[in-house]
């Protein structure tokens, strides 16, 4: 029964969630792209993510080396 209400709600909601929000264009957002500093932010953005998941997976790495002698 329980299920069956969560659907009917997911329901309604997803049919009038679209109709509820008015569409409006951020206009900093435009303007980045006009002038092309948009690809200037996205590269920025990239190039942490990168720094970030490269640093988590070194990081893995050094533990599980640590792990591994701990074990012996």
């Amino acid at each position: 029964m329980m299920k069956r209400i969560a659907f009917l709600v997911l329901v309604i909601v997803c049919v009038f969630l679209p109709s509820l929000s008015n569409a409006q264009t951020v206009e900093m957002a435009d303007q980045f792209r006009a002038e092309g500093k948009f690809f200037v932010v996205l590269a920025v953005i990239i190039v942490i993510l990168i720094g970030i998941f490269s640093y988590l997976f070194m990081l893995d790495t050094k533990i599980s080396k640590i792990e591994k002698r701990l074990k012996k």
